[in-house]
């Protein structure tokens, strides 16, 4: 059993972060045990067959493991966070190459689902409290007074001492991880993500009467927003260019169909209880149900 004890000013300095190194040696080590990783089966079949990219790096994945720094934003590209990697440069370009083969073709619907799970996060947050987001990150956690408790966490107990903590949701983590603080850089939680079970589903085109109605390019904006994601993550989907998406979206939004709120340097948007309704009518319609 293991434990993270916080202190006031802890909770004060708690972040959030997507990393895409992270999720790169993740997706790499997911490929190594198939039966243990089966919602990513549709995925690992493919990288399966990028044999020199995936084989160069495979017997020093644990190494990267423990020399990948911990994740510092919502916003870090794979580049950043390659240059803090500590170790010879010729394991940063194999990771580089890996993802660019492995991971960077699907890398905007895996973004998709982080992003999803830090607005919903972060809404937690804002609502219910800090308890109710430890709550519910992972059955086995724990928390109580001023701790959080885990038998998956790392014997002992890790005290924050006021940097605070990092939370990181990872589309191939299976279990929460608990990542040293480096350089300055606060120590990091990384849990599984909400909604992992649908990102590789294959995303159906919103029904023609719907198409008519809206427009295809913003009936198809719509659909994306059930759940909470950005303007350049729907850009990265659609092919569209971030400008069309936002013109769009402004129209949806002025019809009540979608909503948004920012979160730091980002606005999440999402469809409202209007959108959401116009959804499921037009799915059921499809489906030749009244």
């Amino acid at each position: 059993m293991g434990e993270i004890r916080f202190g006031v000013d802890d909770l004060a300095q708690l972040r959030f972060a997507v990393s895409p190194l992270r999720e790169t040696l993740a997706a790499l080590r997911a490929t190594t045990d198939p039966g243990r990783h089966a919602l990513h089966l549709p995925w690992i079949k493919s990288a399966l067959t990028v044999g020199g990219e995936r084989t160069a790096l495979l017997a020093h994945l644990p190494e990267l493991e423990a020399l990948a720094p911990p994740p510092r934003c919502p916003l870090a590209e794979i580049e950043e966070e390659l240059a803090a990697l500590t170790g010879p440069p010729e394991r940063a370009e194999a990771v580089l190459a890996w993802w660019r083969a492995g991971v960077r073709p699907h890398w905007p619907r895996i973004r998709a689902v982080l992003e999803a799970d830090l607005a919903y996060r972060t809404r937690q947050l804002a609502e219910d409290g800090i308890q109710e987001v430890f709550a519910h990150l992972h059955p086995s956690l724990r928390w109580a007074d001023d701790r959080l408790a885990s038998p998956g966490l790392p014997a002992g107990a890790l005290t924050l001492d006021g940097g605070g903590i990092t939370l990181a949701p990872g589309a191939f983590t299976a279990r929460c991880v608990l990542i040293p603080g480096r350089d300055g850089v606060p120590p990091c939680l990384v849990y599984p993500a909400r909604g992992t079970g649908t990102l590789w589903e294959r995303h159906a085109e919103p029904g023609d009467g719907l198409a008519r109605l809206l427009g295809r390019s913003r009936a198809g904006l719509l659909d994306r927003t059930s759940t909470p994601t950005t303007t350049t993550s729907l850009a990265r989907q659609t092919g569209l260019s971030p400008g069309a998406v936002s013109q769009h979206l402004a129209v949806l939004r002025d019809a009540g169909l979608v909503t948004g709120h920012r979160y730091r340097r980002e606005v999440y948007y999402r469809a409202s209880e209007l959108g959401l309704a116009l959804l499921e009518r037009t799915a059921r319609g499809a489906a030749g149900h009244p």
